[in-house]
């Protein structure tokens, strides 16, 4: 079985040959390359996977079955990975009516959900360089330097990120150039 854009077929259902597909066009080379991304930022490669097929998925919501058979994943694995995805913010469960098991997908607006976490995140490393530059403030600057740089480039995240975010509201608020 291969994965593809629309749900798992058999090689033989696939008109042209995996070889013959540039590696950007393979769905498990992307998948891949989400998760070899995630581990890259710290978190486990099976996550970027979920959230990988997840992107490219259809229909876009799929059940933690379907998503151990296509990534070839444990279904424990993939529980722990979308509940993680969950408290992240960038997955949601949902139910469709008349079905008794849950799916996932991709939030809507999981990018700026998850860019206003990341602005909590900036405040509180502002403040443990600000404690800590209170804990040392008799010591001689180059001792400080370390703490003032963190919270300098973080208090400077602070002021610019919401700046940036108010931005990206506008943006996604305009209408397409090419519509009426």
């Amino acid at each position: 079985m291969t994965l593809t854009s629309n749900s798992l077929i058999s090689d033989e259902a696939i008109e042209q040959p995996r070889s013959a597909l540039p590696p950007q066009a393979d769905p498990q080379h992307f998948v891949e390359e989400v998760g070899l991304l995630f581990e890259t930022t710290g978190l486990p490669r099976m996550a970027g996977r979920v959230f990988g097929w997840l992107l490219i998925s259809n229909p876009p919501h799929q059940s933690p079955g379907e998503l151990a058979t296509v990534l070839q994943a444990s279904k424990g694995s993939i529980s722990t990975m979308t509940r993680l995805l969950e408290q992240i913010g960038i997955i949601e469960r949902v139910s469709l009516p008349g079905q008794r098991r849950d799916y996932f997908r991709i939030k809507l607006n999981a990018w700026s959900e998850l860019s206003k976490r990341r602005m909590e995140q900036v405040v509180a490393f502002r403040k443990v360089a600000e404690r800590g530059l209170l804990l040392l403030q008799d010591e001689p600057s180059e001792r400080l330097q370390r703490l003032q740089e963190m919270r300098d480039v973080h208090a400077f995240f602070e002021s610019e990120l919401p700046l940036m975010l108010d931005r990206w509201e506008q943006f996604r608020a305009q209408p397409p150039a090419d519509s009426p």
